[in-house]
């Protein structure tokens, strides 16, 4: 039997093979690319009826 650890690597945090925290620091994108690519990746995921809320999010952080 295999648990999910919800609070340090839950589900919606993954993208493929990475999680998207791997990716942003690998990246170097700080802040609010970071924040961006994170809320693109995980568009819907954890809630699909959050789906556009969380492309507005990112619009937000990108404009910011």
């Amino acid at each position: 039997m295999s648990t999910k650890d919800l609070v340090n690597h839950p589900p919606h945090y993954n993208l493929g093979n990475f999680e998207v925290i791997e990716i942003i620091e690998d990246r170097q994108l700080g802040f609010h690319l970071g924040n961006v690519l994170k809320y693109i990746c995980r568009a819907g995921e954890k809630d699909s009826s959050k789906y556009v809320e969380d492309l507005e999010k990112a619009a937000w952080y990108f404009c910011y």
